[in-house]
């Protein structure tokens, strides 16, 4: 199978945008060479080309969205004022008293805001809705390829103890993880088992379209989201942190554009909260304003709008989680943005701390850092005294988050876009361990449960050990949520000796073992870092000090992935544990060369 190379752009918080499958950031790219994770899918959100009037009846050039925020309970005397001010009602939510109005009058926000009982009105967007909107195409339903690829313990789930949590849970299918994001292909091998069409829809536009299929993927992006929070443990492919729990997808995301409108957002937590979704994850920011200013009238509304739509939904017990964003920006200390509005020509504006990126700095919600594959804060992700929550991996530079993508692959992405479902992940395990937990149980426990991660040597790192601005409270712990506790290390023997991986050779690179008495365990465990431009030429192998042979993984021909990141495990109870241990590692093919970076055993 061939592993698709995914580029990195502005899915943000969820999206690192991706380019070949349209997912988030990508491993190929290195992290921080662009806005790595915006919360949006591949490109930038530039205006949308115009549609000719004819294609949707009552779409005409020129209109727009709006938020008409009026007191929660019966809005029919607002949506009345809509239709007499030049306004059509597109949907309404009455419980929290906003309605979505589309208009192709100038006036038309001025006019709202001088009705009586009408509190706010903004525009959401600065460009016009799409002719879409009024009938919605449906996304295709990519073609499925099976996968020779077996599970592995990968260095983001072994960072967060996944890989010991689902010795003990792996969630239970009673609890729903919704993904707001760009959709999610529900056939993959991998989402198929614990996908939920029953509760899953499409949001794009800010109305719920509930036909079959409408919630499908129309990037990559929310996919591979979807497979970190809950890819079954079935031998194929990967594992999700709670593969056990229920996956529902509410596409929020746009065609052609994969952004995130206010009005969207405001759906999915509707849906959301009526859907009885446990935990929400937000790989996005809500477009087009990276930043919303609440002395903005258009953009106060946007913040009044889906503050109430997340308060709502974590009212009926949903817990929001998001991404804190890819810009490797201090939301703490917000000076200036240039970014926005992103749908159309961004300007340079200046921002205080009073201007919010919304849904992640909404109170309830938790905010998510990015981590390195080490207690390293991503490169490209934003940080914050007082508004990072806690923090997980998101990849960066050689090491992506590798998990499903639409068609039955598989790829990296990187960006806080990936850190978020960590975190949902284990949510749902804190709520699998503890049905009662409310949404805020569940943030004090992601919290409190985190491993303390200190400061490095950076001056913008601000705080203690137990709580700061790169990692909040710490790294999320898996297998904490599931009640268990970390065993007591083996002993632990490495070669980070480079050992050259020729065309047409094999080559081995040795450990010897001593002060480890009797037999190998049944779970050694086998930590590889192989170097390789074409991991399809490579068969690896673990030799013991007897010569036997345990084979690793003869990797696929057509697998065009790089590198070998990966920690095995090896029943090697039959051979006696100290002696000279030795990874094989066999290239069968030309024009593509590497080196055995590092490896090591656990005993």
């Amino acid at each position: 199978m061939t592993t698709p190379r995914i580029s990195l752009r502005r899915l943000r918080r969820s999206l690192l945008s991706v380019a070949a499958a349209g997912a988030a950031l990508a491993l190929a790219t290195p992290a921080g060479a662009a806005d790595v994770d915006t919360g949006r899918p591949p490109g930038p959100g530039a205006a949308r080309a115009a549609v000719p009037a004819q294609t949707a009846a009552g779409w005409a050039a020129g209109t727009r969205s709006y938020l008409v925020i009026t007191a929660p309970g019966d809005t029919s005397a607002a949506r009345d004022a809509v239709a007499a001010n030049g306004g059509s009602v597109f949907a309404h939510y009455d419980a929290i008293g906003v309605v979505v109005a589309h208009s192709s009058s100038a006036g038309f926000a001025a006019a709202m805001r001088s009705v009586a009982g009408v509190q706010k009105v903004g525009a959401t967007r600065t460009s016009d809705v799409p002719a879409d909107a009024y009938s919605p195409t449906l996304p295709s339903a990519p073609g499925q390829s099976s996968t020779t690829l077996t599970e592995t313990a990968r260095w983001d789930m072994t960072r967060i103890n996944a890989d010991k949590a689902w010795a003990v849970s792996t969630g239970s299918p009673s609890v729903t993880v919704g993904v707001l994001d760009t959709g999610v292909d529900d056939r993959h091998q991998d989402i198929a088992p614990n996908f939920d069409t029953a509760d899953s829809v499409s949001c794009a536009y800010g109305k719920a379209d509930t036909r079959a299929g409408a919630w499908r993927d129309v990037g990559s992006h929310g996919t591979h989201v979807a497979g970190t929070i809950a890819a079954a443990k079935n031998g194929k492919g990967v594992v999700g942190v709670a593969p056990g729990v229920k996956i529902a997808s509410v596409r929020i995301a746009e065609p052609s554009t994969s952004m995130f409108f206010a009005e969207n957002t405001i759906c999915g937590f509707m849906w959301a909260g009526d859907h009885g979704f446990d935990v929400t994850n937000n790989s996005y920011y809500t477009d087009p304003w990276m930043f919303n200013c609440p002395d903005d009238p258009d953009q106060a509304a946007i913040i009044e709008g889906v503050r109430r739509a997340q308060e709502y939904a974590q009212g009926k017990g949903s817990l929001q989680v998001a991404a804190a964003g890819n810009s490797n920006y201090d939301l703490a200390n917000k000076r200036s943005d240039s970014s926005s509005p992103n749908d159309s020509t961004p300007v340079n504006r200046t921002i205080t701390n009073a201007c919010v990126d919304i849904p992640t700095e909404l109170p309830g919600v938790v905010t998510v850092a990015a981590m390195g594959n080490g207690n390293i804060k991503a490169s490209y992700s934003n940080f914050g005294r007082d508004v990072i929550d806690v923090a997980a991996p998101g990849g960066d530079g050689a090491y992506g988050v590798y998990s499903t993508l639409p068609g039955g692959k598989y790829g990296n992405m990187n960006g806080t876009s990936m850190a978020s479902p960590h975190v949902a992940g284990v949510a749902a395990l804190l709520k699998s361990a503890d049905p009662a937990a409310t949404p805020a149980d569940l943030r004090a426990r992601l919290g409190s449960q985190a491993t303390d991660t200190a400061c490095p040597s950076d001056g913008r790192c601000t705080g203690t050990t137990a709580k700061n601005a790169f990692f909040g409270e710490g790294q999320v712990d898996a297998l904490k949520a599931v009640g268990g506790t970390t065993p007591p290390p083996g002993r632990y023997f490495e070669n980070t000796a480079d050992v050259t991986v020729t065309d047409n050779a094999t080559v081995e690179s040795p450990i010897t073992v001593t002060g480890v008495t009797g037999n190998a365990p049944a779970a050694l465990k086998v930590g590889v870092d192989v170097k390789h431009t074409y991991r399809g030429d490579l068969v690896l192998s673990l030799v013991a000090p007897d010569g036997s042979v345990h084979s690793l993984e003869d990797f696929a021909d057509g697998d065009s992935g790089d590198d070998v990141v990966k920690t095995y495990t090896v029943d090697a109870s039959s051979q006696a544990a100290s002696g000279t241990w030795k990874l094989r590692v066999r290239d069968i093919a030309a024009q593509d060369t590497g080196r055995i970076d590092a490896w090591n055993l656990t005993f």
